[in-house]
């Protein structure tokens, strides 16, 4: 049979869009600097718009704006909510209001007329509007249907069903699914979600030629025939690209799909994508030990506050320690400001805390809400037992409990637990073992992936939830 090689169709991978979310806020901000330079000139009789007014009028800080609204911009580069206008409008709105109250509450704690009004306002008002129009850009260029890849998933067992559930459950659609392909006879004719199950390996090459597909989504996750190997080999030199299920799941989700990974996979795969540089490990140390520092110095300043809240409403103690479990499964105690009431497990069972749990005093709810009670960990960070970017530490008798439930449970101990982490910022409270699986996902997603700039994100997200009291 002649292979017939044609150009797949032109489409844009995750880092891609990211760069490009990124470039033109880029141009935006230093757009809507330039305009409030302008009217800000403009609209003082006393001066004009020059090159003298640029270099002397604007202190220093003021040519930052740009660089603490692309900071408050941060959750918009996920490329799943980027294409969603509903959260694009969301996100700007709730960066324009953080950064109008947080310029206000240092305009009115600075000395009078010693900042610019005109000028910072001017800035805000551009960079939303410009922010703005450029999304929606984003958003009709490169969501439109007509560049969305063509995907066919082969395997309809287990993986192509989870996967289907997760497509299903995107909005905008990531890509364009066709149907699958599947050599089970009782699968031929079904539906797998609302996607139909067109064939089997022999009908692999005309599916493709027919539907105009542009990428194949490998699930098998048991054994695969031997004509559907020669037929994804011909598919590839058609020119079609070809993806593993596991990638896909972690591209939409952040995840990693723990149940349908085989158990070699956290050896041959996993452990030898959480190898670090030593540059990234010293970043981190520096990050930590400065992060550790900063914050033991804001709970200090915080502790007079707290402790009398904690004293009147339930007396002593003032902190709250507990067994945890840190990096290689080494024990220690993590201190945290008391949330919950005295003896919160007097029959010395432990138990897992839940997102309305009737144990937590009402100063505590207000605690977690605002993520004050975890000041303390910042102690932890300083002594090296924590990091501030890591799973969540957890005590050893759910930890014994959930390796016996859950795949590759033990695995979250391969680095330092965190005072926050990507669990958190992407999950609630796990009041179960279903969602101690899901945070289990995001966790070691995180140990696959994580880097500087990740962490970072990763502080600033956490920064967000607590300045829109969104804590648990």
């Amino acid at each position: 049979m002649e292979n017939k090689s044609r150009p797949g169709r032109w489409h844009l991978g995750a880092s891609e869009r990211v760069l490009i979310l990124l470039i033109g806020d880029i141009l935006m901000t230093a757009a809507a600097l330039f305009l409030a330079l302008y009217f800000w000139a403009a609209g003082d009789a006393w001066i004009e718009f020059s090159i003298e007014f640029i270099t002397d009028r604007p202190p220093f800080w003021y040519y930052l704006l740009p660089f603490f609204w692309l900071i408050l911009l941060v959750e918009l580069y996920d490329v799943h909510r980027a294409s969603n206008p509903r959260e694009t409008l969301k996100g700007i709105g709730l960066s324009a209001l953080i950064y109008v109250l947080g310029y206000l509450l240092v305009y009115f704690t600075s000395e009078p007329n010693s900042l610019p009004r005109r000028g910072v306002a001017f800035f805000i008002l551009f960079a939303v509007i410009l922010t703005l129009l450029w999304r929606l850009l984003y958003i009709r260029l490169f969501t439109s249907p007509h560049l969305l890849r063509r995907v066919l998933i082969i395997g309809a067992g287990k993986a192509g069903e989870t996967l289907v559930k997760v497509i299903e459950e995107q909005w905008p659609p990531p890509f364009k699914v066709v149907g699958l392909i599947d050599d089970d006879v009782h699968k031929q004719g079904n539906s797998i979600g609302s996607f139909p199950v067109l064939g089997n390996s022999d009908s692999l090459i005309e599916q493709v030629e027919e539907h105009q597909i542009t990428d194949l989504i490998l699930a098998i996750s048991g054994e695969m025939k031997g004509t559907m190997f020669q037929s994804i080999l011909h598919a590839q030199e058609m020119g079609i690209n070809l993806s593993l299920m596991p990638q896909v799941y972690e591209e939409l989700l952040t995840r990693v799909p723990i149940f349908l990974l085989e158990a070699e996979w956290i050896v041959r795969s996993f452990v030898e994508k959480t190898h670090t540089s030593t540059l990234f490990q010293l970043s981190k140390s520096l990050l930590d030990f400065s992060g550790g520092l900063i914050g033991t110095l804001i709970m200090l300043a915080f502790y007079p506050f707290i402790s009398l809240g904690i004293l009147l409403e339930s007396g002593f103690p003032i902190f709250f320690t507990q067994e945890r479990l840190g990096r290689g499964g080494q024990t220690y105690k993590i201190i945290k400001f008391r949330t919950m009431e005295r003896d919160a497990e007097k029959d010395g069972i432990p138990r897992m805390a839940e997102q309305n749990d009737e144990r937590v005093t009402r100063f505590g709810w207000f605690l977690r809400k605002t993520h004050l009670d975890e000041l303390p960990q910042f102690v932890n960070v300083l002594r090296g037992e924590m990091s501030l970017v890591g799973p969540r530490a957890e005590r050893p008798q759910m930890v014994e409990l959930f390796q016996k439930e859950i795949p590759f449970y033990r695995a979250r101990l391969l680095v330092k637990p965190g005072i926050t982490g990507w669990a958190q910022v992407n999950f609630g409270y796990a009041g179960n073992v279903f969602d101690t699986a899901i945070k289990l996902e995001y966790d070691l997603y995180y140990i696959e992936h994580r880097n500087l700039l990740m962490d970072i994100m990763i502080i600033l997200r956490t920064i967000g939830t607590i300045i829109g009291f969104k804590g648990h």
